[in-house]
């Protein structure tokens, strides 16, 4: 399982490679340079940025409040289905309790 990142950390390494990007030749210069300073791998603060860059609609994708409410929904109808389930399976039971030929 992935660890939990700071979320000041991730807003200060992206803000560090937007702030300095011009300073490097690249953009993949600039994200190993702010990765190496804050001891997270180039590849997490490429995805930060890439994330910070969808959520200010400057790239097109889902936002991270979309995919939140999208983790939510899912989380609630996997419940609702659950619980579909068990009252199908009480109903099948109650339904032959008051079966008469069952007594």
């Amino acid at each position: 399982m992935p660890k939990k990142i700071d979320a000041q950390l991730r807003a200060r390494c992206v803000r560090l490679v937007r702030e300095h990007a011009q300073e490097y030749p690249t953009l993949t210069a600039a994200t190993t340079a702010v990765a190496r300073q804050e001891g997270v791998s180039r590849e997490s603060v490429r995805r930060w940025l890439a994330q910070a860059e969808v959520d200010d609609g400057t790239r097109p994708g889902v936002t991270s409040e979309e995919s939140a409410e999208i983790k939510r929904l899912k989380s609630e109808v996997k419940r609702l289905r659950e619980d579909n389930e068990i009252l199908r399976r009480a109903s099948i039971f109650f339904a032959g309790e008051l079966d008469p030929r069952n007594r």
